[in-house]
Formats: C-alpha cells, structure tokens, sequence
C-alpha cells in the first residue's frame, strides 16, 4: 500500500525491544492498524508523548505489505484528551469502549460509523456527563453499529411478542422465560431495563446522554457487559479494572 494518512486514535500499546513500541490506532480511513513506533520510547523521540491511550492525532505510515506491522513515520495530536486520563472512572470507561474497538473489529476493516462514535464518545467523557453514562450511550450504539444489534420485539427462541412477564436476555436478544429455563446462557433483565435500553438506542446522541433511566442504569452495563463478553469469549479487562476503583472510591458513580 506505500504511505498512508488518515486521522487516528490510539487504543493500544506495548514495548518492543528496548526502544521501540507497537501501537494500536483505530483509524477513520482504514480501521484498526497496529505498527512500530522505532525508538518511541527514548527520552528524546519526536514522538514525544503523542502515543499516550486516546489520543487523536493525524497518523502518517509506511506500509511495506511484508508484514502485518506499519511503520509509523509520524502522529501529530489533535486533541489529546488528557482529562479522560486524569480522573480514574474516565479513564476506566475509555477503557471500557477502547477495548470494545480494539476486541471486536478486524485489521484493516475501515468502519467509519464507529470510528465517529469513539471520538464522540471521548469528547463526551471530557465534559459533565457521567462518564458511565457516555459508556452506555457508546455500548448500546456500538452493538448496532457492529452487526450485534439485539433483538428486543419478540422471542429470539419461539418468536412469542414482547412484552412478556420475567424477561432474559441471550446472545440475540430477549427470551421468555420457558425458552430461557432451556437456555444456561440467557441472563435475567428487567422490563424497565429493555425499556431504557431501548430509549437509549432511538435517541439523539445528546439526548441519550442525559434521558433518565433511573435505577436501570447500573443493569443496562452489566447487560452490555454481558453482551461484549459473549463476542469476545471473556469479561473486559477494563470492567475488572473499574470494580477495583469503586471497591478503593466507593463514592464513585456509574458501571459499565
């Protein structure tokens, strides 16, 4: 492919070698690309922290086709979204919907829709709304925008209407409650839940953020939270990481 240029967020990376780092960017023009920032991690790079988690920046790299790694010529911020990463429940939910980027989508598979919905999403992070809110506003969003839009009008199983008394939910969304006793996989959810869940999914994206869902909100995270963990075949690490914040603040508010 030769060079390439395209606006980028960072959302991931590690050491390599004693210099250099690999990093992941989800980028606008070309889905998620992961290449080798040489000599990064020296005092005197001429990345000079631009490669910090969340960071927007204009991507430019050199893509040889002998390897699955880029090499990264240059990353110039944008916006650096440093208070997503000063405040601990930010930057736990970033983490939570960075990790969905990173775990749900393929190399080099250009999704321009979510790649608008996680740079929405880190800018809402940065202002007054809940930062567990934008990552439920982000979650519900982001089932549908991937393909894994849960179906919530009737039965997945035996195609009985919904509502229907002692809702779960399954990998494809609602199940009664005979078809969810043959079914270990289904997780109980409420009426009120699916309800909000749904007001959350048929809103504006300002309006999402703050239409009340009252006492819902903590179950509408766990049921995305289950929802994510079926796709990837585990629980996020970063939903590990933000029940460890709130066991050490327990004042701190939202779940993902």
């Amino acid at each position: 492919m030769g060079l390439g240029k395209s606006a980028a967020v960072v959302i991931g990376s590690f050491p390599l070698g004693e210099s250099d780092r690999v990093v992941t960017f989800y980028s606008r023009d070309f889905g998620k690309i992961r290449g080798v920032a040489k000599a990064s991690r020296r005092l005197r790079s001429r990345f000079a922290g631009a490669l910090e988690l969340f960071t927007l920046g204009e991507l430019v790299f050199f893509d040889t086709d002998r390897s699955e790694l880029v090499r990264i010529d240059h990353f110039d911020i944008v916006r650096p979204f440093g208070r997503v990463r000063g405040d601990l429940e930010r930057l736990g939910q970033a983490s939570w919907i960075v990790e969905w980027v990173a775990r749900l989508t393929a190399e080099r598979d250009r999704h321009v829709a979510l790649y608008a919905l996680l740079i929405r999403s880190l800018r809402a992070l940065e202002g007054p709304v809940p930062p567990s809110r934008v990552a439920l506003c982000f979650g519900v969003r982001a089932l549908e925008t991937l393909g894994h839009r849960p179906r919530l009008d009737a039965c997945t199983e035996c195609g009985r209407a919904y509502p229907f008394p002692r809702p779960a939910l399954g990998a494809g969304g609602v199940v009664c409650e005979p078809c969810a006793r043959e079914d270990a996989g289904t997780v109980p959810a409420s009426s009120a839940a699916l309800a909000a869940f749904e007001r959350l999914r048929s809103a504006r994206w300002d309006e999402a953020l703050v239409t009340p869902v009252g006492r819902s909100e903590s179950e509408i995270g766990a049921l995305l939270e289950t929802q994510v963990s079926r796709l990837i075949g585990q629980p996020t690490r970063a939903a590990k990481f933000l029940r460890e914040v709130r066991r050490l603040e327990p004042t701190s508010g939202g779940r993902a």
